[in-house]
């Protein structure tokens, strides 16, 4: 992709590629009367070229100052030229930077660029210039048509011979659209050194030859930091010079792209020319500046452009980000700190003074202290640095230097806060509604608004509960969306409510999201009729039976009734061809959990319900024979398969139709055949006998019974370790398996019995098994029954029960440990020594035994507590 957003050549350059200012046609006049200087020229027989850093706040002020001053009767800016349309919408008021240019392909709308503005791009301030004072500003960068198929690789045009040269002639505008990256051209003989360091920061050059070692810093001292008054030209035909100094050296700087956008831009100055005169502002990229004041031919600029290769695309506005515009952000437009450049251009004033005011803010909103002492100090340490550095005024270094010291106390965890807040900053714009839209993108921004979910750029979290209509219009829509690949929001588990009508969703949104709206308008015009559409489709091109029950899940969470019947019905298609017992019982928690939330949701789940009892039927007698000759994967795997059935017979309850009679009964019945059949995996059994044991259909002393037939010295230790990890191992209705040998003296004994009769040679083989079941339980837990068996079956019972048959609880409180924590006791109740010396005298007119009962209360307090 192109635009402002890359850092590569493909699109106007970014902080990596920028070359700062470029050069201009001005020319001092001559002293006139009384020895006075004319007013300057800006136009000398040519357009004013504006050279710009882009998303550069020093160059958006000069620009602005040189367009006040030389009053241009056409601007033309970098960009797309499909833009030109979208050109009066930036004075809407509701219109809000940072936005940007989206530039799709009709047929593939995930083939699509960006070009990004915020309000301190310079050329922002040329079209709100433009806008305001009533002068037609156009873009005349390589059209997206052009941009989006160079993309792809589709097509690259072959460098023709430069025709003869010919006298100059004016050019018909060629409406091709968008802006596009590049063709390939000879770059000029240079080392592969210098190509590389000019692609990794051509904008280090001219910093290194002014002595800096940090580009930015350069920048900040240079052009951020240059004042106002002075000739407002002169600093684009000081850059410009620079900038025609670095091209004599490196060329194209090995992006071949360049010479092709060149000569498109070269073909609209002289149609605008043509049309205006020479009072043509055009506002682009420093590096571009010697290319546009280079003298070409038209027929030589028409070969570079001949045989591009062209896509039809779309263009419009789209929210953007401070964030997205950070190098570092994937999107970036190559700058590090969005935040604290959109502060030096808001606040040219006193820039440090209110951005400590700022950062102040911030922390005190995050409950930390900082007074107004704090920003005083901070303002004055910072201009000291500056002073001591050698600069002007205090740059964002010395700023961070202050904020550190000062109000984060040396600790760069609240100063990552301030970094992240406000020196990138998670600045959302907005667009006006006018703006070109596909259709679905319009119906997703009604349902924002109707249902007061606007989108923003800082991640925050939502609790939604489904029991209120809003709310469930909340979590339809978003579980739409996400049906449709736009992932605006992510269900989390809530911390509050475990409860079936309550979801937790964390919500950002992000500014490529915009594509996938367009890629999701394929579906449909709205939001409802997409996601039904694309759970159709989905349903049908369906690999596996657990995708069909997951989709159907989605649909009623989604609220998708007339995607249901489809979805059923490719359903009801795989489940009958699948005879896969493991695929049948991985589908079947999905369809109980539709089942489930139905019920929340109000939504008709009867068809679903016959469903999932049918698929059930099938599990139950395709299961026993399934669980024979397995090895140990194939094994664990059916284990958990089980765990999953038995939570889906669980949950269907009374949804289950009459026909089918009683599930659990079946269930029950099944796990009763695979814990006692010798040829299912010991890990099955044992947890087809732990599953029954909790449902109460194994009596205790049958499941004793049961396990000291498996861990008997006639079987093989490597079977009775796989038993017992089904039976007390982690998974559904095994996270108890700790404190059932905690609390059940008997199975303990024969699990430690067993254990200690295993031979040396076995023991190392079941190593592994037991480790894998016992490091799953709570630390607690390991630690009591490692107690337990230190203390033998003699003391077991003690240790486990008090004479009043609580287990965990000693037979007779501990009063030293009861005194140890009186006085922690005494504080939470507010009593001091005097009460207690207070208490001590009453007991002495009284009773003596008053203080013996007194203290046993106490102690019997303390050992409850």
């Amino acid at each position: 992709m192109s635009g402002f957003r890359e850092t590569g050549r493909g699109g106007p350059p970014t902080a990596t590629d920028a070359r700062g200012y470029g050069g201009t046609g001005v020319e001092v006049g001559e002293a006139g009367p009384g020895g006075t200087v004319s007013r300057v020229r800006p136009y000398d027989g040519g357009p004013l070229l504006l050279g710009v850093r882009h998303h550069g706040p020093g160059s958006a002020r000069a620009v602005r100052a040189a367009l006040d001053e030389a009053r241009p009767r056409a601007v033309l800016v970098e960009g797309p030229p499909e833009a030109d349309g979208l050109v009066p919408l930036v004075a809407d008021e509701d219109m809000r930077p940072p936005v940007a240019l989206l530039a799709h392909a009709v047929d593939e709308p995930g083939r699509s660029a960006f070009w990004p503005l915020a309000e301190f791009s310079p050329e922002w301030v040329a079209i709100r210039w433009a806008v305001e004072h009533g002068v037609p500003a156009r873009f005349i960068d390589l059209p997206a048509t052009h941009t989006l198929a160079w993309n792809t690789g589709e097509c690259t045009p072959e460098p023709e011979p430069e025709p003869e040269p010919e006298p100059e002639q004016e050019q018909e505008p060629e409406h091709t659209e968008g802006p596009a990256p590049s063709a390939p051209s000879t770059p000029s003989a240079r080392s592969e050194e210098a190509v590389e360091a000019v692609r990794v920061d051509p904008l280090a050059a001219l910093a290194e030859a002014a002595g800096y070692d940090d580009p930015e810093r350069w920048w900040e001292d240079v052009v951020e930091h240059r004042g106002t008054e002075g000739d407002v030209f002169a600093p684009f035909l000081a850059l410009g010079e620079a900038m025609e100094a670095l091209r004599e050296t490196y060329g194209t700087g090995g992006h071949d792209r360049d010479p092709v956008r060149e000569a498109y831009m070269r073909l609209q100055v002289r149609s605008a020319r043509k049309e205006f005169g020479d009072e043509v502002a055009v506002v682009c990229g420093a590096w571009h500046v010697p290319a546009l004041r280079e003298k070409r031919t038209v027929a030589a600029d028409r070969a570079l452009l001949k045989g591009l290769p062209k896509v039809k695309a779309d263009i419009t506005w789209v929210p953007w980000t401070h964030r997205r515009l950070s190098r570092a952000s994937g999107y970036g437009a190559g700058i590090d700190s969005p935040g604290w450049y959109g502060h030096l251009f808001g606040a040219p004033d006193r820039p440090v003074e209110r951005w400590m005011t700022k950062v102040a803010g911030l922390l005190r909103e995050e409950d930390r202290l900082v007074s107004s002492a704090h920003v005083i100090e901070a303002v004055r340490l910072a201009e000291t640095l500056a002073v001591m550095r050698g600069r002007p005024l205090p740059g964002l270094t010395e700023t961070t230097d202050a904020v550190r010291a000062v109000m984060c106390e040396g600790s760069d965890v609240p100063l990552g806060l301030v970094h992240d807040r406000l020196v990138v900053g998670d600045v959302l714009g907005e667009v006006p509604e006018s703006a070109p839209a596909v259709p679905l993108q319009r119906d997703l921004a009604r349902s924002q608004r109707r249902l007061r979910l606007k989108p923003e750029a800082l991640e925050r979290e939502v609790e939604l509960d489904l029991r209120k209509e809003t709310d469930a219009e909340r979590g339809r829509l978003l579980h739409r969306l996400r049906l449709l690949g736009i992932a605006w929001g992510e269900p989390v588990v809530s911390r509050g409510s475990t409860g079936t009508f309550r979801e937790t969703w964390r919500l950002r949104w992000e500014p490529e999201l915009a594509v996938r709206v367009a890629e999701a308008g394929v579906w449909g015009t709205t939001v409802l009729s997409a996601a039904t559409a694309r759970a159709e489709a989905d349903a049908v091109s369906a690999e596996s039976l657990a995708d069909v029950t997951g989709l159907a899940e989605r649909c009623l969470l989604a609220g998708l009734p007339d995607a249901l019947p489809v979805v059923m019905r490719a359903l009801a298609d795989r489940a009958a061809l699948d005879a896969d017992v493991g695929h049948l019982a991985q589908a079947l928690p999905a369809l109980v959990r539709s089942v489930r939330y139905g019920d929340v949701r109000a939504t008709d789940t009867r068809a679903l319900a016959e469903v999932a009892a049918g698929l059930a039927e099938r599990v139950f007698v395709g299961l026993p024979p399934a669980c024979t000759a397995l090895d140990r994967d194939a094994a664990t795997e059916m284990r958990r398969h089980v765990d999953a059935v038995h939570g889906a017979v669980g949950l269907l309850g009374e949804a289950v139709p009459a026909a089918h009679g009683d599930l659990r009964a079946r269930w029950h019945s099944v796990l009763h055949v695979l814990s006692q059949r010798d040829t299912v995996p010991g890990v099955v059994r044992g947890r087809a006998a732990r599953l029954l044991l909790d449902d109460g259909e194994l009596a205790r002393d049958d499941t004793a019974r049961l396990m000291g037939l498996v861990l008997s010295p006639g079987t093989a230790p490597a079977d009775a370790a796989a038993w017992i990890e089904g039976f007390v191992g982690g998974g559904a209705g095994g996270a108890g398996g700790g404190m059932l040998l905690v609390h059940d003296e008997r199975l303990l004994g024969l699990v430690d019995a067993w254990l200690t009769g295993v031979s040396g040679e076995a023991f190392t083989d079941v190593l592994p098994l037991l480790r894998r079941t016992f490091s799953a339980y709570e630390p607690g837990v390991r630690r009591t029954l490692g107690e337990l068996v230190r203390r033998g079956p003699g003391a077991r019972g003690s240790a486990a029960a008090t004479a009043s048959g609580t287990p965990g609880f000693a037979a007779e409180p501990d009063a030293g440990r009861a005194d140890a924590v009186l006085p922690v006791l005494r504080l939470l109740l507010g009593l001091n020594e005097d009460d207690r010396n207070n208490e001590n005298d009453e007991g002495d007119e009284g009773d003596e035994g008053d203080e013996d009962a007194m203290r046993t209360g106490n102690s019997s307090v303390e050992v409850g507590a």
